[in-house]
């Protein structure tokens, strides 16, 4: 996984791996959730990814637009 840049400081996200229609991203609780086409789609996936490559606004896209709406949660 590639290690979140967190250029604001205060993300709750420690790292991202970019699939072809996916993203999973790591929280700081340990918490790992894949995002897919399927859940969020396809457009806000292809959002988170270009956030996670900045570096910045992934966390509070999720909480404010995705929530919980994810594909899977995987611990």
């Amino acid at each position: 996984m590639e290690r979140y840049k967190n250029l604001n400081g205060n993300s709750g996200i420690v790292s991202y791996e970019i699939g072809n229609d996916s993203i999973m991203i790591q929280f700081r609780d340990s918490g790992l959730y894949l995002y897919d086409s399927q859940s969020p789609g396809i457009t806000n996936v292809e959002h988170m990814k270009s956030l996670a490559i900045s570096g910045r606004g992934l966390n509070s896209f999720i909480s404010t637009t995705i929530r919980k709406n994810y594909s899977r949660k995987l611990r």
